[in-house]
């Protein structure tokens, strides 16, 4: 992690954070086989959210269409290993190659012809739709039909070809989602953290200031599409199959951006504490309705809109900036998604109105003697 960013952070902040990554590193091989799905899940949710947050809360570009470099960067590697042998290190490269590729397309077409807002949201749900269409009929990864990889023996461990024990995926997605925490602290503090920042709270603004917004905003959707793209490279090697329908589809964009909404768009630490809210919580609305033998279709959808409507009325910034302040956490740049525009407006008029407070007293005095 940066040192500007390290530095400014209270020491309970970074005792927390070293405690839960030495805590979960611990966990893994201790807790039982159910159990550590459930943390590779709240890994893997975190990790990406983190990579969504990074082109959205940093740089205020939405995007609803992330499930996109997840299906391309898991159907890259898997077709490679599984038709060429190779190894899903090097297919991670190829695999952030394709997506960085597709990422620069989209964002030259939408900010070349300064489509923003809610339309680049939908360009990017256009792409996704367009790709799952595509797929569904690219008989060489098995079309709608899916596409498999070679299954081994759980009890093997195969680290050069990703195969075998679920411990293997639970310390890759704890270090992926380390790295990328630690990426988006450096971004965060770095110039390419203060340009970002700059372009979501005033683009205009900035750009009056010498800011190349286009440049900058293809930076941040290249950098979040690179690092979903080695989401999607685990989702393939860890699951073992793909299927257009399921890895291109809205919901799964949803689910990647629901993290990161419900802990706080734009901190550090709201993209994994939002991802293990969702999933207990889910995992605890599935438990709940197989103990009394109950199958409600669509309820995991209806739960997800529930919980993100209740955030957005009562913790419109998300879980993370209010706990962060209880906590005794940093509440600074890195945990504030105002901005420091906005807390610098919040200070002004709050000065504003204690410089007033004595006028306005004076005032009311007077009324009140002239009414009597």
């Amino acid at each position: 992690m940066s040192a500007g960013i390290w530095s400014r952070s209270t020491p309970r902040a970074r005792t927390a954070a070293l405690v839960v990554f030495a805590a979960l590193a611990v966990a893994g091989p201790l807790v039982e086989r159910y159990a550590l799905s459930i943390l590779i899940l709240i890994l893997f949710f975190a990790y990406v959210g983190q990579a969504w947050n990074i082109m959205m809360g940093f740089c205020g570009q939405l995007s609803l269409g992330h499930a996109l470099y997840v299906g391309l960067g898991a159907y890259t590697s898997a077709a490679l290993y599984q038709h060429f042998g190779v190894w899903p290190w090097f297919g991670m490269i190829a695999a952030v190659a394709v997506c960085v590729l597709a990422a620069t397309i989209i964002g030259w077409l939408a900010f070349r012809f300064s489509i923003s807002g809610t339309y680049f949201a939908l360009l990017t749900i256009a792409f996704a739709e367009f790709t799952r269409i595509g797929f569904d009929h690219f008989d060489w990864v098995g079309g709608s039909g899916g596409f498999f990889l070679t299954v081994v023996q759980q009890g093997e461990i195969d680290l050069l070809n990703l195969r075998g024990h679920p411990l293997i995926f639970f310390y890759l997605i704890l270090a992926l989602a380390a790295a990328a925490f630690v990426l988006s602290a450096v971004i965060r503090g770095s110039r390419l953290g203060f340009y970002f920042r700059a372009i979501r709270d005033n683009e205009d603004a900035a750009r009056a200031c010498g800011v190349n917004s286009l440049r900058y905003k293809l930076y941040a959707v290249q950098i979040s599409a690179a690092l979903t793209a080695l989401g999607g490279v685990f989702h393939a090697f860890y699951y073992n199959n793909l299927f257009p329908e399921q890895i291109f589809n809205m919901s799964g964009s949803i689910e990647i951006i629901l993290a990161p909404i419900i802990g706080g768009v734009g901190t550090l630490f709201g993209p994994v504490l939002g991802a293990a809210l969702l999933t207990l919580l889910s995992e605890a609305v599935t438990e709940g309705l197989n103990y009394f033998g109950l199958e409600l279709p669509g309820l995991k959808q209806i739960f997800y809109g529930v919980l993100l409507g209740l955030s957005i009325a009562f913790m419109p910034h998300g879980v993370w900036p209010p706990l962060a302040r209880r906590l005794g956490f940093a509440a600074g740049a890195s945990d504030d998604p105002r901005g420091e525009s906005t807390r610098r407006d919040d200070a002004a008029r709050d000065g504003k109105r204690r410089d007033d407070a004595p006028r306005d007293a004076a005032m009311r005095d007077g009324e009140r003697r002239d009414d009597a």
